[in-house]
């Protein structure tokens, strides 16, 4: 059985943000919290208590990349979920693993675990 981590999930659509709570809760995995805007998952970076993060790259509009930095500045392994059709991610995030929608169950824990290994 995989290592059970806290997940922050980043997600401006509730549909999908459920169904990534459902995922990751058939998996074991604990779920930290839902943030649907930049301005509320920097507040929960801030807060802690979560082992990773799966962080949309478009909130209501906005990219999420300050989160990202704030991420990578606490040294809290993330994973960027997109639709797809986006612009490179900056250089700084570059290496993140992906997680490209519609999610798969099975593409959960293979994302889990290379975020998590990156910072490792």
């Amino acid at each position: 059985m995989a290592e059970k981590r806290t997940v922050l999930i980043v997600e401006d659509e509730p549909l999908i943000a459920m169904m990534l709570e459902d995922f990751l809760d058939s998996l074991g995995h604990g779920i930290a919290g839902t943030c649907e805007s930049v301005q509320d998952a920097m507040a929960k970076v801030e807060e802690g208590g979560f082992d990773v993060a799966i962080i949309d790259v478009h909130l209501k509009g906005e990219h999420v990349w300050p989160v990202a930095d704030r991420l990578t500045e606490k040294g809290i392994p993330f994973i960027v979920a997109t639709g797809g059709h986006i612009a490179p991610p900056p250089r700084a995030h570059e290496n993140a693993p992906v997680l490209s929608k519609p999610y798969t169950i099975d593409s959960i824990e293979p994302a889990l675990d290379a975020a998590c290994a990156a910072k490792a």
